[in-house]
């Protein structure tokens, strides 16, 4: 059985499939206002050095990215360790070693590897103007323009999919959440550059 069918697997035996979509999708949208945020505050200071801002943009991202999988793994080995008992009470078995006992194991890990993934490749993703600017190849934006249209994007992208996800409108979706983005961004500027 190659990963990717074990974890579809993982998931299905722990009806997880639901958790992991939304981990993903809500810690991505952290990822995508942190970076968001941290890049609107640095526009508006006192002009700083493009790699200062990529290394605090990288320290957040990678901060992001631990407590992501740290709080996933968790707060779902837990619950997924209470499922297992309750199924083993229900059966009057020990399933330690039955494959309901290795999904309890296994799905709390791919779990929070998706759940710290995420806002770690939303922040790269959106890190890239920057990243490229910085070993000096020429953007028709400045990096800090480009980097804010891109989390914009990726914000827009991910509501699309929950639209997807709720059978609703995926242009509506999209529109919400990048509307919750653009709230941030000028909260933001209102307080950082006023």
């Amino acid at each position: 059985m190659s990963l990717f069918q074990q974890a579809k697997f993982l998931l299905r035996i722990t009806h997880t499939s639901d958790i992991v979509r939304r981990y993903f999708v809500v810690n991505g949208f952290d990822g995508a206002l942190t970076m968001l945020g941290l890049i609107i505050g640095f526009l508006v200071s006192t002009p700083a050095d493009l790699s200062l801002i990529i290394n605090a943009c990288l320290g957040a991202a990678i901060a992001l990215g631990v407590s992501g999988v740290s709080s996933a793994y968790v707060s779902e080995s837990a619950e997924r360790k209470r499922a297992l008992e309750k199924l083993e009470e229900a059966m009057i078995s020990n399933l330690q070693e039955s494959a309901h006992g290795e999904a309890a194991r296994l799905a709390p890990i791919f779990i929070a590897l998706v759940n710290g993934s995420a806002p770690l490749i939303i922040s790269l993703l959106i890190l890239i103007p920057l990243l490229l600017s910085n070993i000096g190849i020429e953007l028709p934006l400045p990096p800090l323009y480009a980097a804010i249209i891109i989390a914009l994007l990726l914000v827009f992208l991910l509501g699309v999919f929950l639209g997807r996800i709720a059978g609703v409108s995926w242009l509506r979706s999209g529109i919400q959440t990048l509307l919750i983005a653009i709230v941030t961004a000028a909260l933001i500027y209102i307080f950082a550059g006023g």
